[in-house]
């Protein structure tokens, strides 16, 4: 790829501020936050610059810089409301998508704009690639700093690309054949109910989706759901042709949670939790395993800290995010587009 043309510094070394080429020189400023290799920084150069009208004018200039880097920061624009943020969404990726097939609780915000998962503030969630548990993602995904937390509550990201190098060849390889079973029971208070899952009472349209994606599923007594469906391990990036760990074993297998949480949940629910993985022929996946998928995140975390106004781009299949706990109020919404999937890669 030709970043002759492009919003570059070559790398977080390059000078601070280094300015745009051609036209767009005097209007965006380009860096890194502490030499960090990720996120790209954006800032105006000049006074109440419109960054939806700028996006839309740049589209190729960003899209370069979205293969290269998989992650953008927008900061200091005059991004003030959902409105603002869900317009330069749009100028960026066209129409939004819904949030099917659900997997973490979230409140419609305003048209396709969603808060970010609304686990509690204690909590934190791992680095993951959104929707990455399904055949169908969006390509691009981002976030609006409403309100900062008192303490914490970053986003850290992680280049998908590097993590799928740190993790051995031998569990890729196992992965990338065996793919990904991903086991989900509703029906109770211990996670999200099919109702809230599929965004529908109908179980009519429920069967139907399952049907449409390929989704295994077995109605139970008293209204309970099961779905199962295989998934990608691995990916190749469709216009990089690079490839990237995707999937999230990691979260849903039972391992993911503390011992005695786990002992407890399998106990009280039969020996069927409300999520679980295996691999995609129904055997189990070494815990090993899934520790030194986990080890190899935590070591390509890229974490900064969130200003009032942010806006994050992320190349979902290049780069991971997650959520740090957080003391105070914290709103940070979400946006996605461009659909990409629907057969396994």
């Amino acid at each position: 790829m030709d970043h002759s043309d492009s919003l570059k510094p070559s790398g977080p070394s390059a000078a601070k501020r280094k300015g745009l080429a051609l036209s767009q020189r005097d209007l965006v400023k380009a860096s890194f936050v502490d030499e960090q290799a990720l996120p790209l920084v954006l800032e105006p150069a000049v006074d109440g610059l419109s960054l939806a009208a700028w996006a839309a004018s740049n589209r190729q200039h960003l899209e370069q810089e979205l293969l290269r880097y998989g992650a953008i920061l927008f900061r200091r624009f005059n991004v003030n409301t959902v409105a603002d943020f869900e317009q330069f969404i749009k100028s960026f990726t066209g129409e939004l998508l819904e949030y099917s097939y659900r997997s973490t609780p979230r409140t419609q915000v305003s048209g396709r704009i969603y808060t970010s998962t609304e686990y509690p503030a204690h909590q934190t969630i791992p680095l993951h690639n959104e929707m990455s548990y399904t055949r169908r993602w969006p390509m691009k995904i981002a976030f609006f700093s409403m309100e900062v937390a008192e303490a914490g509550g970053e986003t850290p990201i992680a280049d998908s690309r590097k993590v799928f190098e740190r993790i051995d060849s031998s569990i890729r390889d196992r992965f990338g054949r065996r793919k990904v079973r991903y086991v989900r029971n509703y029906g109770d208070a211990l996670d999200l109910t099919w109702q809230n899952v599929f965004q529908t009472e109908s179980r009519a349209a429920v069967e139907q989706f399952c049907r449409e994606a390929g989704i295994d599923f077995e109605w139970k007594s008293d209204d309970r759901l099961s779905t199962s469906d295989v998934c990608q391990g691995i990916a190749k990036h469709p216009r990089t042709g690079e490839a990237v760990w995707f999937n999230q074993a990691h979260l849903f297998h039972v391992s993911s949670l503390a011992a005695e949480i786990r002992d407890s949940l399998l106990k009280s629910s039969g020996g069927e939790p409300p999520r679980n993985a295996f691999y995609g022929d129904g055997t189990s996946i070494d815990e090993g395993d899934l520790e030194q998928i986990r080890t190899a995140y935590e070591k390509e975390a890229v974490v900064f800290a969130w200003q009032k106004g942010d806006v994050l781009l992320l190349d979902n299949m290049l780069t991971a995010h997650g959520r740090k706990p957080f003391r105070g109020m914290r709103k940070i919404v979400v946006g996605m587009g461009e659909q990409f999937g629907g057969g396994l890669v």
